[in-house]
């Protein structure tokens, strides 16, 4: 798909996907670097690996993700990157995949939505080498050089050109319509506007009851109080979610800040930030506002239907 920087972020936070690597494959040489690889010593093209349950996701659908990454059509790199180490492929590890990726391509082909012939390979998977470490999850590492790079080397301007649907957009507009009168002014400017509400004067800033913070809009379970901490921030602040796949990272560079926001995969809604700056083991501080949650005290979780995560606070002697 061109730079693995850009590739690694739109796969990582789906559901279903377990680890998503940066590196290189389709190559001649063993063990190559960065450096080889870029001058074209090797062969070899940038590309991630991606580790999923299949499960909880199809290989169709990472298909269906892989194609609104890149241009398709370019036979001689990606956007601002030239050259065969920028080439796009699909490598494929058997016999399946090898078909549903030519179906896919073919289905691309007949839409009609690019003009040009599509370029895009599709090879029998060889050996891949991970990258250097610092090329790994490099949208974390480097938010605000990544965000600009994406920007500047055209591809964010080809993905809204050639993948935004009109009816798309009409859907959004009606939703947005629901949402305004289901949500409070303050719920509807943090979650669809991805506005701040104050700190220590929000709902669940200094929450103490055990039990899940839910997404205010779909309902679906996206903290727990057995992970919750008081940073001295002000908003409800978290370690980790219930689920990692139930969260969307990317970069937000607004207010002159670079920052990991956060949004809930089912709604769409901002949340917040996650920091590097949370107690071990995870490092991480999920900085959320009350706003974008509703709190299901522990006593009413089974009521709810929220039972299943019961076990979590007998594990941690709750109950």
């Amino acid at each position: 798909g061109g730079c693995f920087w850009c590739m690694v972020a739109p796969f990582a936070g789906h559901p279903g996907v377990n680890k998503v690597v940066s590196g290189y494959t389709g190559g001649r040489t063993e063990n190559p670097t960065y450096e080889a690889v870029c001058r074209g010593d090797t062969g070899h093209c940038e590309a991630v690996q991606i580790t999923y349950d299949p499960a909880i996701v199809s290989y169709e659908t990472l298909l269906e993700l892989f194609w609104r990454q890149i241009d398709p059509t370019d036979p001689g790199g990606q956007f601002i990157d030239r050259g065969p180490s920028y080439r796009t492929a699909i490598f494929y590890h058997n016999a399946r995949q090898k078909a549903l990726a030519e179906a896919s391509l073919r289905a691309l082909e007949a839409s009609g939505r690019f003009a040009a012939p599509l370029a895009t390979q599709i090879l029998p998977a060889g050996p891949f080498w991970p990258a250097e470490e610092y090329h790994q999850d490099y949208y974390r590492k480097n938010p605000a050089h990544y965000e600009a790079y994406r920007k500047g080397s055209g591809r964010d301007a080809f993905i809204r050109k050639h993948w935004t649907d009109r009816q798309d957009e009409q859907a959004l507009k009606q939703d947005k319509q629901a949402l305004k009168e289901k949500l409070t002014p303050l719920q509807y400017h943090v979650t669809q506007e991805g506005g701040t509400e104050p700190p220590f004067h929000n709902a669940y800033w200094n929450e103490r009851r055990p039990g899940i913070y839910v997404d205010i809009i779909t309902g679906e379970p996206l903290f727990s109080s057995l992970d919750k901490f008081d940073p001295g921030c002000g908003w409800p602040s978290f370690s980790k979610p219930l689920q990692k796949e139930l969260l969307v990272e990317r970069v937000d560079r607004s207010h002159g800040m670079s920052r990991i926001e956060v949004r809930a995969r089912q709604s769409g809604s901002h949340l917040g930030h996650v920091f590097d700056d949370g107690p071990p083991p995870t490092g991480l501080r999920y900085c959320i506002n009350s706003a974008a949650l509703r709190f299901v005290p522990l006593e009413e979780m089974e009521k709810e239907g929220y039972g299943r995560y019961l076990a979590l606070f007998r594990k941690r002697g709750d109950e």
